[in-house]
């Protein structure tokens, strides 16, 4: 089925989709920065799944990842600052991968790390809306040099 929309309009959705995605991932990000646990699993959807260099299994869904960060948390885990560089987005319909640098400070049991990692986010259109939510996180740690 062809479109009647105008090559303008369509242009104009996909620069708001865009800007929405953007928004989405810094709300992700500073959620996660500032250690606010509510907001940062407020940015996920309830089937989201997580792949972490950390962690020695997939995680399938976010009840599963909220459990392992009950668990670090009881274990001192804090998060101090975290920012992202160098994006990178593309949008795929009602889906959307957005790839970043992030330089996290994390406090762990009283001792303080540093990270640079890579993420990708994939985030997904929320039917009848325009909220974009995460649903699959993956993070490896950037390559040496």
């Amino acid at each position: 089925m062809l479109s009647n929309a105008s090559p303008f309009a369509l242009a104009a959705t996909q620069h708001d989709d865009h800007q929405a995605v953007l928004q989405a991932a810094a709300t992700l990000v500073a959620a996660f920065a500032s250690n606010d646990s509510a907001a940062y699993f407020a940015a996920f959807s309830e089937d989201a799944s997580f792949v972490f260099h950390s962690c020695a299994t997939v995680l399938g869904d976010l009840d599963a990842y909220r459990r392992l960060w009950a668990s670090w948390q009881a274990e001192g885990f804090v998060v101090l600052a975290c920012t992202s560089s160098k994006p990178l987005l593309t949008l795929h319909g009602d889906c959307a991968v957005f790839i970043h640098e992030v330089s996290t400070r994390l406090r762990i049991a009283g001792s303080e790390l540093h990270s640079q990692e890579r993420e990708t986010i994939i985030f997904r259109r929320q039917p009848g809306s325009r909220r974009w939510l995460a649903c699959h996180e993956h993070l490896s740690l950037l390559p040496a040099g």
